[in-house]
């Protein structure tokens, strides 16, 4: 763990949390996009409708000239009326898409889109430069089980960790709720909907995936093993015990404190929002995979 006690002057500054946000930042990332992506598709098949036919009356048998009876009309048959076709009006063409800007642009459209889309609460939860840049290199850390702190997606809680002092120390409970916002954020969220709102930005983001060294289009296995990753965090039953180390807090039982720094992050996010989270990032995970 790396979390600082309070008696330490280093504490005032509130310790870097933010394991799985970059995740949640690619999601609302591409929720702006989808105001500038998304164009619905208002047309209705059109039907062309066929009067029906006339029915054909039957011909009726002229008599022979030299028959006594032979008074009947001669009956033509009726001419079948012409099968009339409306005439199909010009399909519409459809609307344009308003391309992408450049990565190096992006931020400007993509703020003031989210600015639009997302409450304030929302926003102020955000680092709002550089956005695409910064989630995609905190994902492809998060991927290798490291968190790249300068690379932070969103900020950090304001509340400070704190433990329960005894004979043991252990997480505070409270120290669970800093995480609840970004909670509420990410498991709000639908699916398929924010599945969806990243293939509409995957250009950008497999842009800024190759400019640190990646081909193109391999983004999509980095955010999977990103989320596997933190899918396979242990869920310990109950508390886990802590030790002082100088100014910083580690897990006693070294199997916890061997754990990818990611996943040790992911643990201070507390029980219950460890289990919302990895529900939304199976249901995620899904949906990648049936793109």
């Amino acid at each position: 763990m790396s979390d600082k006690p309070e008696a330490s002057d280093v504490q005032k500054r509130p310790p870097n949390n933010n394991i799985l946000f970059a995740v949640i930042i690619l999601i609302v990332v591409a929720c702006a996009a989808a105001f500038v992506l998304l164009t619905p598709s208002d047309e209705q098949e059109t039907r062309t409708e066929v009067e029906p036919a006339v029915k054909e009356q039957p011909m009726m048998e002229l008599k022979p000239e030299n028959d006594p009876v032979v008074d009947a009309p001669s009956v033509m048959p009726e001419k079948p009326a012409e099968l009339e076709v409306p005439a199909q009006s010009p399909s519409e063409p459809e609307p344009e898409v308003e391309p992408l800007p450049t990565l190096n642009e992006s931020d400007a459209v993509v703020v003031a889109k989210m600015d639009e889309y997302l409450s304030d609460s929302v926003m102020s939860l955000m680092v709002t430069d550089d956005v695409i840049r910064r989630g995609v290199v905190f994902v492809d850390n998060l991927a290798k089980g490291k968190v790249a702190k300068k690379h932070t997606p969103v900020v950090q809680p304001e509340e400070k960790f704190s433990v329960n002092e005894g004979d043991i120390l252990t997480i505070n409970p409270n120290s669970y709720e800093r995480y609840t916002p970004y909670v509420k954020i990410f498991t709000s969220m639908s699916a398929a909907q924010a599945v969806r709102m990243y293939e509409e930005y995957k250009p950008l983001i497999n842009n800024a995936y190759s400019e640190i060294g990646y081909g193109d289009d391999e983004f999509n296995q980095t955010l999977t093993d990103a989320i596997d990753l933190l899918l396979d965090t242990p869920e310990p039953e109950g508390d886990l015990p802590l030790l002082r180390d100088s100014v910083t807090y580690q897990y006693a039982f070294s199997e916890w404190e061997q754990l990818p720094a990611a996943q040790k992050q992911l643990l201070r996010m507390g029980p219950e929002n460890m289990k919302k989270v990895k529900a939304a990032l199976r249901n995620i995970k899904a949906q990648l995979e049936n793109n």
